[in-house]
């Protein structure tokens, strides 16, 4: 069986942010299977990591920013400002899926893992999720 919803994640200011409470929000979970976030955006990103230190996700912010930086020499892209094509170009580089298990009913998540968006826009708008579900 497969289940599918999509849902609207409010505006976040530029960053990495922990959105797993959000995103299971009024969600059921089944026993087993797999669940399946998409991001429908070319400018965040979706991933896992570190769920309890907050400072991971500045370190985030920090390297991938000296990685991909605004005002990069050579960018053709730039009609929607600075911040656009480096948004791009990062979220090719992080991705727009994540897929964790499920087990017992929860996202079988290791201790400190957590779902991030990672929006790199400076004035982003809300962000829509597919959330897809097998079992």
């Amino acid at each position: 069986m497969i289940e599918q919803k999509e849902i609207s994640i409010g505006p976040k200011r530029r960053g990495y942010h922990l959105v797993t409470s959000e995103i299971l929000q009024g969600l059921q979970l089944p026993q087993a299977g797999l669940f399946h976030v998409f991001i429908k955006h070319t400018s965040a990103a979706l991933t896992i990591n570190e769920n309890a230190d907050p400072d991971v996700r500045t370190d985030f912010e920090t390297f991938v920013n000296r990685i991909v930086p605004e005002n990069l020499p050579g960018l053709v892209h730039t009609i929607e400002g600075p911040d656009d094509m480096p948004a791009h170009i990062k979220s090719s580089f992080i991705g727009s899926s994540v897929t964790i298990p499920i087990t017992n009913g929860r996202l079988n998540l290791g201790t400190w893992q957590g779902i991030y968006l990672c929006e790199f826009r400076n004035r982003a708008s809300a962000r829509r999720l597919v959330i897809t579900i097998y079992h």
